[in-house]
Formats: structure tokens, C-alpha cells, sequence
């Protein structure tokens, strides 16, 4: 969007983790407010009228009636955490969390490049965005083991990885598949 810029391309404006985004990822979508290939967004229009606040829940209307049901359809990446991405950010302050995305970022970088079997980019995406980071470091252990063992082909690995991460999602009550609209919940 013209005259729409940012600094921070890895958490946008409206709470999601861009940095964890597929379509970041593969370079079509430079983050919201970077520049070329950043879509028309109605909640940046908002900002800039807003004397550009940097995000959503710094403003004085947050949260307005653009957050109603924003939960509910997903994009390219999941939108259902926005809301509480924010709440997570004023409990822990920028900075860490921050530091807690940029470590979420690095672990999708593994998975992407040590387990992705060409058809789990999307679900690594939304495992890593919708699971705490607590919860995934321990996975992550596992998954490091197998690989360090060198028994598993990449296939083996993708399941083997994709199975701890569907176990833990279902402990948590975590559905880890995009919601699109028009599609039953």
C-alpha cells in the first residue's frame, strides 16, 4: 500500500507473525508495511489515519469492529492467534516477544530445511505460529535426535516430525490446518 511503511516486517500491524507467513517465506509478500508486493490492507488505511500507530492494540479504539471475526477465516498463514498475540506483547513487553518470534522464525527455518518433504510448508508454518514456544522446544529435541541418528530418509523425517507436532496440537486442543472460508470449523 503506497505511503505505508514499517520497520518491524516480522509481527504486523493487526497481531500476525508474518515471520512465520509461507508467502513471506517464499519472497512474495515482504511483511506488512515493507515495501513492494504489500497488499491493499484496510486495517493500514485505518493506521495511517491513525497518525500511523505502529500496531493495532496501541491505539485508542483497540479493538474496533475491524477485529470482529477476524479469527474466524484464515489467509496465507493463521489468523487465529491475532488477538492473543497482542495480549502476549503487552504481558511480556515488545522486545521479548520479539526475541520469542525470532526464535519461532529460526525453528521454522530448521524444519523447513531438515523435514520438509515438499508438502509441509504450511503446516510447519502453523505449527510453529500456533504452538508456544515452550511446548516446541522439546519437540524440536526430538526431532534433532532423529536427524543427528541419520536413520530417516526425508520422508521419515517430515511424518515423524508433522506426528509429534499433530500430538501435541491435539493435547492442546489445537487444530493445525488453515480455516478457509466457507469451510466447516
Amino acid at each position: 500500500m503506497k505511503n505505508f511503511k514499517r520497520e518491524d516486517l516480522l509481527f504486523s500491524l493487526c497481531g500476525l507473525n508474518c515471520g512465520l507467513c509461507t508467502m513471506q517465506l517464499d519472497h512474495y509478500c515482504p511483511g506488512c508495511g515493507g515495501g513492494a508486493g504489500n497488499q491493499a490492507c484496510a486495517i493500514a488505511r485505518c493506521s495511517l489515519q491513525h497518525e500511523g500507530v505502529e500496531y493495532c492494540y496501541l491505539c485508542d479504539e483497540y479493538p474496533c469492529e475491524k477485529y470482529e471475526g477476524i479469527d474466524e477465516f484464515d489467509s496465507f498463514i493463521t489468523h487465529r492467534n491475532q488477538l492473543k498475540e497482542f495480549d502476549k506483547v503487552k504481558s511480556m513487553g515488545l522486545e521479548n516477544y520479539h526475541a520469542e518470534l525470532a526464535e519461532k522464525v529460526e525453528i521454522l527455518k530448521y524444519l523447513l530445511a531438515n523435514c520438509n518433504d515438499g508438502r509441509r510448508k504450511s503446516f510447519f508454518c502453523i505449527a510453529v505460529n500456533l504452538l508456544e514456544l515452550q511446548d516446541i522446544k522439546p519437540i524440536m529435541e526430538k526431532i534433532e535426535e532423529k536427524i543427528v541418528q541419520g536413520e530417516l530418509n526425508l520422508k521419515e523425517k517430515a511424518i515423524f516430525a508433522a506426528n509429534l507436532f499433530e500430538a501435541l496440537a491435539a493435547e492442546r486442543g489445537i487444530v493445525l490446518k488453515l480455516n478457509k472460508k466457507g469451510a466447516a470449523k
